[in-house]
């Protein structure tokens, strides 16, 4: 079985390169073999579930060697119905079936260009500006609420 943990870690303060403790948490998690999505606000490891449970320890340890004052964490299995998915028929779903129907592609069936793409999309269209909304796209998308903000700080 599978798992994917989600853990973001503080201080943050909006730094140009990313705080050590970020770093190390992700090596951490890389060196326990597991796979990982680095962003600016939080990092995704994957893995086998014996393996990232193994690695938590570590993990964890890594960013408060690194300085963390603190570390948040979730852990699912991937694909799990985690998060509540846009309310069908309202502006943010209307949004979504919008740029489905431009794209030609329900938006979890797009490759990782078309979901950037996507997002870059709904953004001009005023989407992140809704309430919960990043969780919303995340859910239609079929990635972690945290690629999505990897995606929205992506130059285009």
């Amino acid at each position: 079985m599978e798992l994917e943990a989600e853990f973001t870690s503080e201080p943050f303060r909006g730094e140009t390169d990313p705080p050590a403790h970020a770093v190390r948490a992700r090596d951490a998690a890389e060196n326990a073999g597991l796979s990982t999505q680095f962003g600016p606000l939080g990092t995704s490891a994957r893995g086998e579930a014996e393996v990232l449970l193994d690695a938590l320890p570590d993990i964890v340890r890594a960013a408060l060697d690194g300085g963390a004052t603190g570390l948040t964490l979730r852990i699912q299995h991937p694909g799990a119905p985690a998060r509540a998915p846009a309310e069908p028929g309202s502006v943010l779903d209307q949004m979504i079936r919008e740029v489905e129907a431009e794209l030609g592609s329900r938006l979890a069936g797009l490759d990782r260009a078309g979901k950037q793409r996507a997002v870059r999309m709904l953004e001009e269209r005023g989407a992140f500006q809704l309430r919960k909304s990043a969780a919303a796209v995340a859910e239609a998308l079929g990635v972690t609420r945290f690629t999505v903000y990897n995606y929205l700080n992506r130059e285009p």
